[in-house]
């Protein structure tokens, strides 16, 4: 059988990858891998050339292999390919282990950082450091047993943390809520009932259908003023994948397992809790400095929420329930700012976004963004761009998918599709995956109209892609995001979002869908001004989750389990201001910690925005376009990824260490 995922090309044959062709790449790809590091070490092979180099371009292959199959089984899910995938997990968190923790590799790695430090380029030793910290996160000085009882919890925790994400995946898609009568739609937008007649049609039923993606959610929260609707959308989100819904996709045994595995794990290689272990790999020293970090914050911000919430409570003249908060904002910021989200949406037409998004990139970086009609897509929704240098050499490319559809992964990513490489004759250029779920398309060729919360979403995950698809670093491990310590990689994204404020920028991506005009002067002011509504509110709600994740994993012990909801009612009664239903069962969809890459490290969205604020007021200073500043930022931080200590990098963007002010400005919270 040809197989499409063996194929050398630069890009995914995604028109001919198929489930069948999954396992079997995989297992030959692990199989040739292990045969040619075998033989390289019986051979002893030694030197940065003789086993660094080989092992990187070993690794990127089985990178570019794995990455099409997880990307589809995230964009476009199917029975078969998930079983295809989930064949795969042990296998790979097998082999990763089973490198990890192979002693005569590390100690040809320690051999290399001895004898050849001082020849070496500043990449190289990074590269070196971090392989060698990864060796010991891994176990590999542990006795046999031991090593054997890591690599099963390694295994374990892949196959629960992908059933994890599975449960959420199908316990969204399964719910519908049908409307017989339309006065259950009153304050809706136009396309959200549009899109619900079409769901029932498509389904033969009569009315209108609400499905569980975020469009509809965040829509329906936001705008509907039947309070009942509000209520079921809100309760299925927030019981999605518990015990209050179907018991096929209850997540609570799946939470505590994971959490059971990671503190094992983190154990037998000598830390504490995973938490602990979790710091080995970011910029924050310890436990205590980030609980203290975001209790800071939380002292900061919560005065400010309070006053809100009291404010939003008045202006609703009733106690709100969870329900209703989206409702009554936006009502109230639409009195007090004469601006509604959904009024704006008009002016943000997405051909009209992607434009200017693109236009603002090339101004910064000196790049160029095109279009490519001759690349293999997967849905006929999604576009392939090529990125060129100022001298039109190729640098990089991207498939974005903007849309929500069946089958795919909610919410909003960039991932890695091809990392850059360029080892002899082993060269690849970066390409990076863009993924959101804005409402698609409407009829008669009417293009999809963004919030500019889904605006900023979209620079937000833009801002991640530059980081992977500008890299200037040759070796993969330490190339673009790769790297790069976790509560540093947010700095790119966050960065990029405050672009999707400034006036200067505003009229580059805003254009009326029917008249072409840019946002009005004082309609930009009214939204500028919204950048701090509810600034408090929103501060608490993300320290919440930040304190929620990082106590589960520094506090769990064995004896007493994970105690999800007895942390999170502690956390609550801290740091909320809005106290959910008693029903509420939000960590059971928590996917960002519980299958995704955040785990006792959701703190690094607060952590990196100190960065990113701080970062762009270097630009507010100089001029938002100033080149000067711009170059220094793409060559300080973008091209540099994983190479450098993310706080040396920084500082020599920035001339110093990074301030908390700007972050609290920024939020107007600074008095």
């Amino acid at each position: 059988m040809d197989n499409p995922l063996l194929h050398d090309a630069p890009l995914p044959a995604f028109d001919a990858i198929r489930p069948e062709h999954v396992e079997p790449a995989v297992r030959s790809i692990l199989d040739e891998n292990r045969r040619r590091l075998d033989a390289l070490l019986d051979a002893g092979a030694t030197g940065w050339d003789g086993i660094v180099a080989p092992l990187e371009r070993m690794q990127h292959r089985l990178a570019r292999t794995w990455s099409p199959v997880g990307h589809l089984n995230g964009v476009a899910n199917s029975d078969e390919l998930r079983a295809a995938y989930n064949a795969c997990l042990p296998l790979l968190s097998a082999y990763h282990t089973d490198l990890a923790q192979n002693e005569r590799l590390f100690a040809a790695y320690e051999r290399v950082a001895e004898t050849e430090a001082a020849r070496l380029r500043p990449d190289q030793r990074r590269l070196l450091e971090n392989a060698l910290r990864d060796f010991r996160l891994a176990g590999v000085g542990l006795d046999p047993a031991r090593k054997q009882r890591f690599k099963e919890l390694m295994e374990k925790l892949s196959s629960a943390q992908s059933k994890f994400d599975e449960n959420v995946l199908d316990a969204t898609n399964a719910w519908t809520r049908h409307v017989a009568d339309a006065n259950e739609l009153t304050g809706l937008p136009e396309a959200v009932v549009a899109r619900a007649r079409d769901e029932a049609a498509r389904q033969g039923k009569d009315g209108w259908l609400f499905t569980l993606d975020a469009p509809n959610y965040q829509a329906v929260l936001t705008h509907a003023e039947h309070r009942g609707l509000r209520q079921d959308l809100y309760t299925a989100w927030v019981t999605r994948a518990s015990e209050l819904g179907a018991s096929q996709w209850d997540n609570s045994a799946l939470m505590e397992e994971i959490l059971a595995l990671r503190h094992e794990a983190a154990q037998l290689v000598g830390h504490d809790d995973f938490a602990a272990y979790s710091l080995a790999t970011k910029m924050a020293a310890d436990p205590p400095e980030v609980l203290e970090f975001l209790r800071r914050l939380a002292r900061l911000c919560k005065p400010a929420a309070q006053r809100e919430f009291a404010e939003l409570e008045a202006f609703a003249g009733q106690p709100l329930e969870a329900w209703d908060v989206a409702f009554y904002s936006e009502r109230l910021k639409r009195e007090r700012l004469a601006v509604s989200e959904e009024e704006l949406r008009p002016y943000f037409p997405l051909p009209r976004v992607l434009e200017g998004l693109f236009a603002v990139a090339e101004r910064l970086y000196g790049i160029r963004i095109r279009p490519r009609s001759d690349v293999a897509v997967y849905h006929p929704d999604v576009t392939y761009y090529d990125i060129l240098g100022e001298d039109g050499v190729p640098r990089g490319g991207f498939f974005l998918d903007l849309y929500t559809r069946p089958k795919k992964r909610g919410g909003a990513w960039m991932d890695e599709c091809v990392g850059r490489i360029a080892l002899g004759e082993t060269r690849a250029l970066p390409v990076a995956y863009l993924v959101c779920n804005f409402t698609p398309p409407g009829t008669a060729g009417r293009p999809s109209l963004l919030t500019h919360y889904e605006v900023l979403t979209l620079f937000h995950e833009f801002g991640h892609g530059l980081h992977h698809m500008l890299t200037r670093v040759d070796f993969p491990s330490v190339a673009g995001i790769n790297g790069v310590p976790w509560d540093a990689v947010e700095l790119p994204s966050q960065f990029m979002e405050n672009f999707g404020w400034r006036e200067e920028v505003l009229p580059l991506i805003s254009g009326h869908v029917e008249t072409g005009e840019p946002l009005p002067a004082e309609v930009l002011a009214k939204l500028q001004a919204t950048r701090s509504f509810q600034a408090g509110m929103q501060s608490v709600r993300q320290l919440e989750f930040a304190l929620f994740d990082f106590r589960i994993h520094a506090e769990y012990t064995p004896e007493r389990g994970g105690r999800i909801a007895e942390t999170l009612a502690d956390v609550r009664a801290e740091v909320a201001v809005v106290r959910p239903p008693a029903f509420n069962r939000f960590p059971h969809s928590f996917q960002h910690i519980f299958s995704g890459g955040y785990a006792a490290g959701y703190y690094s969205y607060k952590w990196a925005e100190v960065l990113s604020a701080d970062a762009f007021g270097a630009f507010e200073e100089a001029g938002v376009f100033d080149a000067v500043t711009a170059r220094r930022f793409l060559h300080s931080i973008l091209e540099r990824g994983g190479s450098r200590d993310a706080m040396e990098a920084f500082v020599e963007f920035r001339g110093r260490k990074p301030e908390l002010e700007p972050l609290l400005r920024q939020l107007g919270l600074a008095a």
